[in-house]
């Protein structure tokens, strides 16, 4: 069983490098729906997102859906929100259930929405200026997904979702053909798995996220912003027989391959300090505007509240909060 479960990851990996060097002789910087690509959770951001083989929550739907099989509570709730730049609000919503500790496997729900604010509408006219305002509108982006994830062995974790993203641009008015929605879905599939090698807490992962077909608005085509990661992660306190129980340093990587930007490589890591108090860091590299990421957390008797902070260059700090419940 252990060489075929180690079969499949590298026939898994092969395929992912094969297919992410088809994509990247496509064009770049032309994806759509670019909130898909945004971080929601405050552990995973504080983290440098990389999130790809941390297991026991719901939120994993947003990196890796098989990050939930080993869901230790009957329940698992987490509510974020992203105060991202230019004013505008990411919300996110993730619900795992856990029945007969897994021997089912575990059932997830998630659920993701933007405010970009208001924006005043334009339109051409022959005036001086060119146009003419319209009605002030309100873009707004939604994702609301159902995912699914199973430990196969006690090493070998296997998950998936299949989510409805929809993003509404307001509308257009065009001279002498009156007013149009900019309104576009589709169906997007993310897909992951998790290897526990059994040398100490050492395991690997990779994810498939925004798997889905071409979109338009108008004419013009456009595609969700895949992206391939794959993940290594550790608790580095297991090398000291003599750490005291409650506490951990979790080392995490993940290298990215998306389809609309070069590739970047996400650093991250945790200490835990008596099962109640995390520190975090992280670091996302190749980015113009950001990189260094930091947060912390607290967590008792099931509840726990994260908080994350990313600077941003220009534009004002990047802060997101967290609070996840589990029974």
């Amino acid at each position: 069983m252990r060489k075929k479960i180690l079969s499949f990851i590298v026939i898994i990996l092969a395929i992912t490098l094969v297919i992410s060097n088809g994509y990247s002789q496509k064009k770049l910087a032309q994806t759509g729906f670019q909130f898909l690509s945004i971080g929601q959770d405050a552990r995973a951001s504080a983290m440098g997102e990389a999130f790809t083989t941390v297991e026991g929550v719901s939120s994993a739907l947003f990196h890796n859906p098989a990050g939930m099989a080993r869901l230790s509570s009957f329940v698992d709730v987490a509510a974020s929100q992203n105060n991202w730049i230019a004013d505008i609000k990411h919300n996110s919503l993730s619900i795992a259930l856990n029945p007969l500790q897994g021997r089912y496997g575990v059932f997830g729900i998630s659920a993701m929405w933007v405010d970009y604010g208001e924006i005043q509408g334009t339109m051409v006219w022959e005036n001086v200026d060119g146009y003419i305002d319209t009605e002030v509108f309100e873009p707004k982006a939604i994702a609301v997904g159902i995912g699914y994830a199973k430990y196969l062995t006690d090493r070998f974790a296997v998950g998936g979702q299949i989510k409805e993203v929809a993003q509404s641009l307001g509308k257009s008015v065009i001279p002498e053909e009156g007013a149009k929605k900019n309104i576009a879905s589709a169906l997007a599939f993310d897909f992951g798995t998790i290897y526990r090698t059994g040398f100490k807490s050492l395991s690997f992962g990779m994810s498939v996220r925004n798997f889905s077909e071409e979109l338009k608005f108008e004419k013009e085509g456009f595609q969700l912003p895949l992206t391939f990661k794959i993940g290594v992660s550790m608790d580095v306190f297991d090398f000291y027989m003599k750490m005291p129980e409650g506490h951990s340093l979790l080392m995490v990587m993940d290298a990215v391959h998306p389809r609309s930007y070069p590739e970047y490589i996400n650093w991250g890591a945790e200490y835990l300090f008596m099962d109640m108090f995390a520190l975090r860091a992280g670091y996302v590299s190749n980015q113009d505007e950001y990189g260094l990421t930091y947060g912390f957390g607290m967590q008792k008797f099931g509840l726990a509240i994260n908080y994350a902070y990313t600077s941003f260059g220009v534009f004002d700090p990047v802060q997101r909060f967290t609070i996840r419940f589990s029974i």
